[in-house]
Order: C-alpha cells, then structure tokens, then sequence
C-alpha cells in the first residue's frame, strides 16, 4: 500500500465562484498554495498526493511547471477530486464535460484516480428516483475515466444524497463505479466504516483516510476510527493500491500531516511502497 495526502488541508475547502453562475466552471478549490503543500507532503513523508480539480485546472496552461514541481519533490499524483449534481438534466452535460476537462489534463499529468463527490440534495428534500439519475450519471463518468485510463471512483460525503450508508447500498448496485471510501464521512454520516469496506472490498481501488471524534475531523490517531480493522480487511483483501490521508483543515497544515504519517508507521504493509 502506498501512501498520499489531500492538498485541500492547505487553504481549505472551498469552490470555484464562477461556479455560481456558469456550471462549466464549478470547481472544487482550495485557497492555500499548491507549491507549499506539495514540499510539506513531501517533507511529511509521503510518496503521492490528491488535488481539487480547480487547484489542478489552475496549471492548464502551465503544464510543464506543474510537471516539475512534482518532479522537485518526487511525488506521484494519486488523484484528482471533482464532483457534480448530477441529478438535473438540464446541466448534466455541462457538468460531464467539465469533468472530462479535468480528467484529460490530469491524465496528461499522470493521475490514476479520478474521484467524484455528489450527487445534489434538493431544496424539498431527496426523490428516489434521484439514486436512478445519480447512478447512470457515475457510469458516464466510468466511461469518460476509461477513456483517459484513469480509475473512476465514488466517494460518499456529507452534505450530498449519499451520506449514510443505508443510501450508500440504494446507490451502488445502480452503478458500476468503484467506491472511494472516506472513512471520516462515514462514520459521520452515521456508519461503520470497517463494516462499509468490508461490504464493498471487492468495489474499492483507492481510499480515504481521516479520522473523526465529537463531530471534528482529525488527524489519524486522534480520534477513535479503528484503522487497525480497516487496515486488516484491505489486507486480506490482497489490497495493495494508495491509501490518501484528508484533513480538510488544521491549524498547521504539514504537523497534520506528519501526525499521520508518524500514526501510519505502525501498519507494516501500508509502509511499502
């Protein structure tokens, strides 16, 4: 297993205002700087990173310096994060063709997960025909991935119509996209996360780290996530893909960072590389 970190810790997570008024350019964005997260990441001891589609957009035209940066640090780009409604016909188009923007450059940059957050919840309240429309959506997605040779994967989050697990097993037999766990989402959308990766071993390629207690997301270790579990069913699962640590924020981003790598020392076969 190998080892990454989110470089939305450094700035936050925000988006893209542009994306109020124009879907195309709804983007994911985290404020902070991309260079300085990337020699922190580094610095902290991991061998990869995953970005923001719109931190990683920002280099479209500066492909070549974006290309060095990871070189000066050796670091690999696990993945790119973006996301959709996807729910609502009307821009579904517009959303898949911004994620097909995203999924060709960060193929020309060596990504191998694409990763994707959604779908909407509505002002009245989620329809079950909406984990329909969210699952075809996904499998577009699937396509446009493979396309570019990357790994599409869906992550659970809060705030979206797949949150708890109950509308994680309404979504996943409607879709044939692999599953990103988020193992701090699930438990704070009020699941099991070891049960969740138990569950769907068999569907998961990529996976999130992050640890939570009393509502707050934490650096690993710090909260009461059973990591040994998860750890032990990936193993027997013959897992041996990248495990990406997120923090969406801490009061100094790289201590975060090292806080959980130093935690992730203690599993043997998370420490190959």
């Amino acid at each position: 297993m190998k080892l990454g970190y989110q470089t939305n810790t450094w700035g936050g997570v925000v988006g893209h205002p542009a994306g109020v008024t124009c879907v195309k350019d709804n983007y994911y964005l985290a404020y902070g700087s991309t260079e300085e997260a990337l020699k922190d990441i580094a610095e902290a001891g991991y061998d990869g990173f995953e970005i923001f589609d719109g931190n990683l957009m920002q280099y479209k035209d500066k492909k070549e310096e974006f290309l060095k940066l990871m070189n000066d640090h050796s670091l690999s780009l696990v993945g790119v994060y973006t996301g959709g409604n996807f729910i609502f016909p009307d821009i579904l188009e517009e959303e898949l063709i911004k994620i097909e923007s995203v999924a060709q450059f960060a193929s020309e940059v060596g990504a191998i997960h694409l990763v994707i957050g959604g779908g909407a919840v509505r002002a009245n309240g989620i329809l079950e025909r909406d984990y329909t429309a969210l699952g075809n959506a996904l499998n577009k997605v699937v396509e446009i991935a493979e396309k570019y040779n990357l790994i599409a994967s869906y992550h659970p989050h809060l705030g979206t119509n797949v949150q708890a697990s109950e509308q994680l097993d309404k979504l996943m037999p409607l879709t044939k996209i692999n599953l990103c766990p988020d193992t701090a989402h699930i438990e704070a959308g009020g699941g099991d996360p070891v049960a969740v990766i138990r569950k769907y071993v068999d569907r998961i390629k990529y996976v999130h780290f992050k640890d939570y207690a009393n509502g707050e997301f934490l650096p690993l270790g710090e909260g009461h996530q059973k990591f040994d579990e998860m750890v032990k069913v990936l193993e027997e699962a013959n897992y041996d893909g990248w495990i990406t640590v997120e923090l969406d924020s801490y009061p100094d981003p790289k201590q975060g960072a090292k806080i959980s790598r130093s935690y992730l020392n203690q599993f043997d076969k998370v420490n190959q590389a």
